[in-house]
């Protein structure tokens, strides 16, 4: 299920054009939701497409993510391409060569705040943007840097899951074995599977505390 909000009238990936004619600067395009929203899948949909339409896509993953091996991004669904294992900011620079068009960023929520600051920067480069990520902790809070990035996104879409327990539109996910750590820590155990989490609609989600 895809809600989505977009700055202007016209499809994903087109470029606005001003008064002269001329395209604008790129653009940033967020994908975000819970655990298990196809966040990762949607985002590989987009790369395939600009690939078969000729960019130049770069895309990047977080070294905590190890689904695919290091090597590709793989999402819950089985979709994978090839891409680079980043913990910083600075490691997703050197993997943006000069010519490229499209990067592509998965698991943004474990680059910090910093992200928002480089896909800003690239747009204004004229390149476009993917983000996906969580913005949501497993105990019910908004999970930065997801949030600052959809305030100033091109456009959002926003994808839920379906619960677990009743089939409904989930748009939390929660823990089902106790944590090691703190919902905002940069571990492993976040990327997480359906042996460490599960989706739940607002009925029956259980905020911590």
């Amino acid at each position: 299920m895809m809600a989505v909000l977009a700055a202007n009238g016209r499809g994903p990936g087109r470029g606005v054009c001003d008064p002269a004619g001329m395209s604008t600067p790129g653009r940033i395009e967020v994908i975000c939701g819970p655990m298990f929203a196809g966040k990762t899948e949607e985002l590989l949909r987009r790369v395939r497409r600009a690939v078969i339409a000729g960019r130049k896509v770069v895309v990047v993953g977080h070294a905590l993510d190890v689904r695919g091996g290091t090597d590709r991004l793989a999402s819950h669904a089985g979709l994978d391409h090839p891409s680079t294992a980043a913990s910083t900011i600075d490691e997703i620079r050197r993997a943006i060569p000069d010519g490229t068009e499209i990067v592509a960023i998965d698991e943004a929520q474990f680059f910090g705040a910093e992200v928002v600051a480089l896909a800003t920067e690239l747009a204004d480069r004229g390149l476009t943007v993917l983000v996906a990520g969580l913005d949501v902790t497993f105990d019910g809070e908004p999970f930065e840097p997801l949030p600052a990035l959809m305030a100033l996104a091109e456009r959002v879409d926003k994808l839920t899951a379906i619960c677990t327990l009743c089939g409904e539109e989930a748009v939390f996910h929660t823990r089902v074995t106790a944590p090691v750590a703190g919902p905002e820590a940069l571990v492993a155990e976040h990327v997480g599977g359906v042996e460490t989490y599960q989706a739940r609609c607002r009925r029956h989600f259980a905020r911590l505390g």
